[in-house]
């Protein structure tokens, strides 16, 4: 993995693909890109565990479109898109080779950066990450249908508020997330079997993301491994809105730096 010098004052923007995207830079050594879930922000996602990864990684922390301080582009949001904003990003910030963590939606993302941009991806961590519908408890799609912001986590709301006060762009985003679940579609096994960097997967054993789909994931990949972790989703991590204490998101946080290390 190669990594050029770069300006690591923690937040700052870049133009790809015609979108302001806002990224921060942590910490030194190998790089590591982290994706956030739908609906989120970098810390609502990765407050807790980004400061122990930074230890070790160049941590590329970014805002996908319409979340957080990244505005909105004025059409659909796409988990394929938002891939070749973070390839895009790379390049702009001359790293050639990063390993990739995604949450939720961002894990869906990173296994779409796997497929089109595989030679900037050297290890792949897919977080309660999703590749086809059917992965999803029953009842998802179609509560989704009856989504409205007042549904959204309270805790979300206020993180997006608090990084961009504007209400508008709060409802654009959940808009925007919202239509993207709805028009999603299962990712080819072939693709999915195209992936070369390895992966490891990990999942709540009691949350949205079936833990079934996740041994299937695991499975599907040519080079991977599985943890199930007790807990609901992003409790293992201590996303914003997870109800559990518990020392869970340091012991895997260790586990994925291992990962990582190897």
């Amino acid at each position: 993995m190669a990594m050029n010098t770069v300006d690591t004052t923690p937040g700052r923007t870049a133009e790809v693909n015609g979108l302001q995207i806002y990224y921060e830079l942590h910490g030194c050594g190998t790089p590591l890109v982290l994706l956030h879930g739908g609906g989120s922000t970098i810390t609502s996602t990765f407050g807790r565990i980004l400061p122990l990864l930074a230890a070790l990684h160049t941590v590329v922390a970014v805002e996908l479109q319409a979340h957080g301080r990244t505005p909105d582009r004025g059409r659909a949001l796409s988990f394929e898109q938002d891939a070749d904003d973070v390839a895009a990003l790379l390049q702009h910030l001359q790293i050639t080779q990063a390993a990739v963590m995604g949450f939720s939606n961002g894990g869906t993302t990173a296994l779409q950066l796997a497929i089109r941009h595989p030679q900037q991806v050297s290890k792949l961590v897919l977080a309660s990450a999703t590749y086809k519908r059917n992965g999803m408890q029953p009842g998802f799609f179609e509560g989704m249908q009856q989504a409205a912001l007042e549904h959204m986590p309270a805790l979300l709301q206020k993180a997006f508020l608090e990084v961009n006060p504007d209400a508008a762009a709060l409802q654009t985003m959940f808009n925007r997330d919202v239509e993207r679940m709805l028009a999603f579609t299962d990712i080819a096994e072939d693709a999915i079997k195209s992936i070369a960097a390895p992966a490891l997967v990990i999942n709540g054993d009691a949350e949205v993301v079936c833990a079934g789909h996740a041994l299937e994931l695991s499975r599907t990949l040519p080079h991977a491994q599985l943890a199930i972790l007790p807990g609901g989703h992003g409790d293992y991590i201590g996303e914003l809105c997870s109800l559990q204490q518990t020392a869970i998101p340091a012991l895997v946080t260790e586990m994925i730096k291992m990962f990582l290390k190897a």
